[in-house]
């Protein structure tokens, strides 16, 4: 997955688009306003020229996993081996990722996985503030069409992303908060993302009492339902 996840500050951040990019992101909003289905949102992404990151991209990454799945995690950006596959998480921290998941009885078709943008950023550098507003429409239209009952955010920029806040993954990891898609609240939980797992192992146990939170919540629902 992709290697670094020092994101660039969203939310408060406030910065100026061009002309350019102002098109950009309303012709993302309409496209992403007028799908209606994941199908559909998956063929409007592709075809969208709007973000410079798809011009170097070999492939436009839009999910994998189950769709309608009750969680859906969401990361960064796609990396190299992303990249060539077309498909998220499937390099080293994706590999990570699949073990954290199994740690609370859950297998890769389970869930649901996506990034908040689509395309590999040249030399799996962060994606820029612009380049993910951009994106935005697209992923939080594919969040309303996916329907999850939880939504978790890997790494900072997913989760500054998706809260639209500047706070530092470290004070926002592991704490439930809720984000409104379409009028909808879903509960969304930040995870220290498993790239940055691979540099600082110590961090695990952090992420293991992250995990033990999703858990728990999916434990609830499914005692909700017997």
């Amino acid at each position: 997955m992709h290697v670094r996840d020092k994101s660039p500050q969203l939310g408060k951040t406030k910065y100026a688009l061009s002309p350019t990019d102002q098109d950009a992101l309303l012709n993302a909003r309409e496209s992403a306003h007028d799908s209606v289905t994941l199908k559909d949102l998956q063929q409007r992404i592709s075809d969208f020229t709007g973000c410079n990151l798809k011009s170097t991209a070999l492939s436009t990454v839009f999910s994998d996993g189950t769709p309608g799945s009750r969680v859906m995690l969401i990361g960064e950006a796609p990396g190299r081996e992303e990249d060539e596959q077309g498909l998220p998480f499937v390099g080293r921290s994706g590999q990570l990722l699949n073990k954290m998941l199994a740690s609370i009885n859950l297998q890769r078709t389970d869930v649901y996985l996506s990034n908040i943008v689509p395309w590999r950023p040249p030399g799996n550098r962060a994606p820029t503030p612009i380049e993910i507003e951009i994106c935005r429409p697209f992923i939080e239209r594919h969040i309303e069409l996916a329907h999850p009952k939880f939504l978790v955010l890997l790494g900072g920029s997913s989760a500054k992303t998706l809260l639209k806040t500047s706070n530092g993954i470290m004070s926002l990891r592991g704490k439930w908060r809720s984000i409104e898609i379409a009028g909808r609240l879903i509960p969304a939980i930040p995870l220290l993302h498993p790239a940055y797992l691979l540099r600082q192992p110590s961090q695990k146990r952090l992420a293991w009492q992250d995990l033990l939170k999703i858990k728990k919540n999916l434990d609830i629902e499914d005692g909700s339902q017997t």
